[in-house]
């Protein structure tokens, strides 16, 4: 996640004793909801050497109040299956608490059918994964959100945006309803996202550089765009209300993306 200065004089205000902040301890859960993300590179945080590429999850906190923090654990080339054999799920898992949210947005690597290590069919193992997720949120009182997954920037020869993801979209919508899980449907509104800004707009949106065409990760005006979307889902279906979230309607500046040093 990218910290604003304001985010960071946060975090170290919330590591103070609750006497010396002033407030009560049920004040105190009432403010620190984390959200946290797992998924893809669509969603991870990208660092220096990777810029302009830009997961969504980096501008999501810009949407957020600032007493909703964000821990995003998506990391790039993981799949629903991935990201639980590699034990991250556990780490996540580990650090949930009662109240936070869980916001599961894989399908982008599930799809590669050539490798054992992250594939998954639609309608069984990869449902059988996100099961795994949501009712690991579920058993630490934690609120389990599924997201289908964002769209690629795929056009038809007529200029019709095109749907990349097959049956993982359909399959995670019945999943979501046969457990009654928050669904936010990224993939739909994406793909109209992409739809109304045609073509040659849309590669503003995506990770083009004088070097690479990459129509499905996000540059900052992507991600930020898509960010916009999930937390628009998450107001309309009530996950969040109203008073937690903010900016949805105004422009959010370029520049306020930043890319901190790769680590070791």
């Amino acid at each position: 996640m990218s910290l604003t200065r304001r985010q960071v004089t946060g975090a170290a205000l919330a590591a103070l004793p609750l006497a010396a902040a002033g407030v009560t301890t049920a004040q105190a859960a009432g403010r620190r909801r984390t959200l946290y993300i797992a998924g893809d590179s669509t969603a991870a945080q990208k660092y220096a050497d990777a810029a302009p590429e830009t997961g969504w999850g980096m501008a999501l906190p810009f949407f957020l109040s600032r007493d909703r923090p964000v821990a995003n654990h998506a990391v790039n080339g993981r799949s629903s299956k991935s990201f639980v054999d590699e034990g991250r799920l556990a780490v996540v898992l580990d650090a949930i608490r009662p109240g936070d949210l869980l916001l599961i947005q894989f399908a982008h690597n599930d799809e590669k059918t050539t490798d054992p290590l992250r594939y998954t069919e639609p309608w069984t193992t990869y449902q059988d994964y996100l099961r795994q997720y949501v009712e690991g949120a579920r058993a630490r009182g934690a609120r389990p959100v599924l997201a289908t997954p964002v769209e690629r920037r795929r056009f038809d020869a007529d200029g019709n945006a095109v749907p990349s993801h097959g049956d993982y979209p359909a399959a995670m919508r019945a999943l979501a309803g046969e457990e009654r899980v928050a669904l936010l449907d990224i993939q739909a509104l994406s793909l109209a996202l992409w739809q109304r800004l045609g073509v040659e707009e849309t590669k503003r949106y995506f990770n083009w550089t004088a070097t690479e065409q990459d129509n499905t990760h996000f540059n900052p005006p992507g991600a930020i765009a898509v960010a916009r979307l999930v937390v628009r889902e998450l107001l309309r279906t009530r996950v969040l209300g109203p008073r937690e979230v903010r900016r949805l309607g105004e422009e959010i500046p370029e520049s306020w993306i930043t890319w901190p040093p790769a680590t070791a």
